[in-house]
């Protein structure tokens, strides 16, 4: 059987650090194109969103990408409001549990996804207050994507 202990700590280690002192629609606008400036050198088709509060502040579509990748959105958007982890770490969680989201915890598979790509937006001392969500690759490719850019942006731009 397969030991998850050590993926489980290092995602849950992302959330603790990849924390914003605060966040502006600003803030999603140049976290989004970031996002796709990585996603363009690495050749890849995605879809981001950030919400905050429920509000869609930057949401773009890069060519080859559809409406499919708006609902895994926000079914993995469904997952981190609900847990209050990421996506990511839930889809580990459950595996670890040789389990699935839907046996476990009851929610409807149409409406809950506990796959990677969709991170919550973290403010420090605060805590959830939205959601960044990339769909197009695979899930553990989705979660890093957001993970590499959130480590070189919170670098570059928190003081």
């Amino acid at each position: 059987m397969e030991d998850y202990a050590p993926l489980l700590e290092e995602i849950l280690k992302q959330e603790q650090e990849l924390q914003f002192s605060r966040f502006t629609n600003g803030t999603a606008i140049e976290l989004g194109n970031a996002i796709l400036e990585k996603a363009t050198r690495m050749g890849k088709q995605i879809v981001v969103d950030i919400r905050k509060n429920g509000q869609v502040l930057f949401h773009a579509k890069m060519d080859e990408t559809g409406l499919n990748n708006d609902r895994w959105i926000a079914r993995k958007a469904n997952v981190v409001n609900h847990f209050g982890h990421c996506s990511y770490y839930m889809n580990v969680l459950y595996k670890s549990w040789n389990t699935t989201i839907q046996d476990n915890a009851f929610v409807d598979p149409m409406e809950y996804a506990a796959e990677g790509g969709c991170f919550p937006l973290l403010i420090r001392g605060v805590g959830p207050i939205g959601t960044i969500s990339v769909s197009g690759l695979s899930g553990e490719e989705d979660h890093g994507m957001i993970v590499s850019v959130l480590e070189q942006f919170l670098k570059s731009n928190q003081p």
